[in-house]
């Protein structure tokens, strides 16, 4: 069976400044490839065919420097596994998002979750299907990598999404099933340069909080509409 080994990219100087970047093309800091290293690192204790990547920068770069830890040709680049699109909350930090998008006010641009999903997951099941049998490195975003998780477990949660982190799925029955969230090779990865992973990443654990709540709220089974999309970037 095929497995997919999906990463987050490296540490971005927009990650340390608490910014919210979706599509906004950030490219690493010295943090960050650090990461890429020791992430990378800790994967070429197995074997792996390929890696693939987002075409945005961190998560190029990310994946070029593990594919050369693995010893593997440059990742294969898949506009399907961009970020979420956040509209014109990009670029903003969190106290910006409060006051200019409070509670219930839309966002224009946004892109949902389920469109995300219905964007990633799709090409994640075409990919292990053209590579069947293979183990595959995937390196993308944090948002992407919560819708692939928000429709293979949707009634589970999950913890936060830290950079260089790793979550493994495998293809079974022409659907993705999860392996493991944070495989446990994440947790060897925090080394002593890779930086306060907790304070690097609190914007996506804040910004995850807020939009999964919103997210839930718009479903009409749970509740009123309380953040509405201003359009989709699929």
């Amino acid at each position: 069976m095929t497995e997919l080994y999906l990463v987050r990219h490296g540490e971005t100087d927009w990650n340390r400044q608490r910014r919210i970047q979706g599509l906004t093309d950030i490219p690493l800091n010295e943090t960050g490839r650090a990461q890429a290293r020791a992430t990378g690192a800790l994967l070429s204790r197995r074997s792996w065919d390929a890696v693939y990547a987002s075409p945005l920068s961190r998560a190029r770069e990310t994946a070029s420097i593990i594919a050369a830890e693995l010893g593997l040709p440059e990742p294969t680049l898949l506009d399907e596994l961009v970020e979420r699109n956040y509209g014109s909350a990009e670029g903003l930090d969190w106290m910006q998002v409060e006051t200019q998008f409070p509670h219930g006010s839309e966002v224009p641009g946004r892109e949902s979750r389920e469109d995300v999903g219905a964007r990633v997951v799709p090409a994640l099941i075409r990919l292990a299907e053209e590579r069947a049998g293979r183990s595959l490195v995937i390196v993308s975003h944090g948002g992407a990598i919560r819708a692939v998780l928000s429709e293979v477990e949707p009634s589970q949660s999950h913890g936060m999404i830290t950079n260089g982190s790793v979550h493994s799925f495998r293809l079974e029955d022409g659907a993705l099933q999860l392996i493991a969230f944070d495989d446990p090779i994440e947790v060897e990865s925090i080394g002593e340069d890779c930086g306060d992973l907790d304070e690097q990443n609190r914007v996506e654990a804040m910004e995850d909080a807020r939009w999964s709540l919103e997210d839930r709220a718009s479903d009409p089974a749970t509740g009123p509409t309380e953040l509405r999309s201003g359009g989709s970037a699929a």
